[in-house]
């Protein structure tokens, strides 16, 4: 509601000057073959995708450099979101963007932004080039992920997640760990705590709403969760990696 007048004008200004955002998923498709850990495709293209981060038309600073750092954050986020979905490991690529964020935080000219958006990019792309090698995520343990991820804040079970890939729950669970080398229960319950690191940094939601929006039974069982998953609790945690938004 406090920046609905401000919302108004920048939607009214984009519309008149023909500012259009590209779509999600066309965003998303910018990134495939870093996804796909394609080394000599991403060297070939990278002054196309240096270009495209230059050219972008979305203001989010009066100030160019500070204007291209937050663009490099941006990217950052959407690219290991890409790489999650392409099966690195969620602590990995969540990691990997703080690292780039952080660096980025210390850059005073455009320059060594663009140096850092080039050495981030080829950076992903070699560790999805080393994932593709290692493995590859059958269908069903990619469809339990998706699930995952898009149903959170249920009570998610093996029996209803391998209802829902057409398995039996113990192939499932045995195939969900020789392909993640993970525990299918403990995937879900870091799934929670991963997507609850990033509301505790970016947003003001109390914990008791964080709780209810990842399915905990209660505010009280988020916190022992997020306690023994993370080594502190989710005040400590906000008070040490909180990103103000204003």
């Amino acid at each position: 509601m406090k920046i609905r007048n401000e919302l108004n004008t920048c939607l009214f200004i984009q519309k008149t000057n023909d500012i259009k955002r590209p779509p999600y998923n066309a965003e998303i498709q910018k990134y495939t073959d870093i996804c796909n850990g394609n080394l000599s495709a991403v060297a070939q293209n990278l002054s196309h995708l240096e270009n495209d981060f230059l050219s972008n038309n979305r203001q989010l600073s009066d100030d160019a450099t500070r204007n291209m750092l937050y663009h490099l954050v941006m990217t950052a986020s959407a690219i290991s979101t890409a790489c999650m979905e392409h099966g690195m490991g969620h602590d990995e690529a969540d990691t990997i963007a703080d690292i780039y964020i952080r660096k980025a935080d210390k850059c005073r000219d455009s320059n060594t932004i663009l140096t850092l958006y080039r050495e981030m990019l080829l950076d992903f792309t070699e560790r999805m080039h080393e994932i593709k090698k290692q493995h590859v995520i059958s269908l069903h343990v990619r469809k339990c992920i998706d699930y995952i991820y898009e149903h959170l804040g249920e009570n998610l079970t093996v029996n209803f997640l391998a209802a829902y890939c057409g398995i039996h729950p113990s192939y499932l669970s045995k195939l969900f760990i020789k392909e993640t080398g993970s525990h299918l229960k403990h995937f879900i319950k870091m799934a929670k705590i991963d997507t609850a690191q990033n509301l505790l940094r970016y947003s003001d939601l109390s914990y008791l709403d964080i709780a209810i929006a990842l399915g905990f039974s209660s505010q009280s069982a988020f916190i022992d969760t997020f306690r023994t998953m993370t080594g502190k609790t989710p005040k400590k945690y906000r008070e040490a990696f909180y990103v103000s938004n204003q």
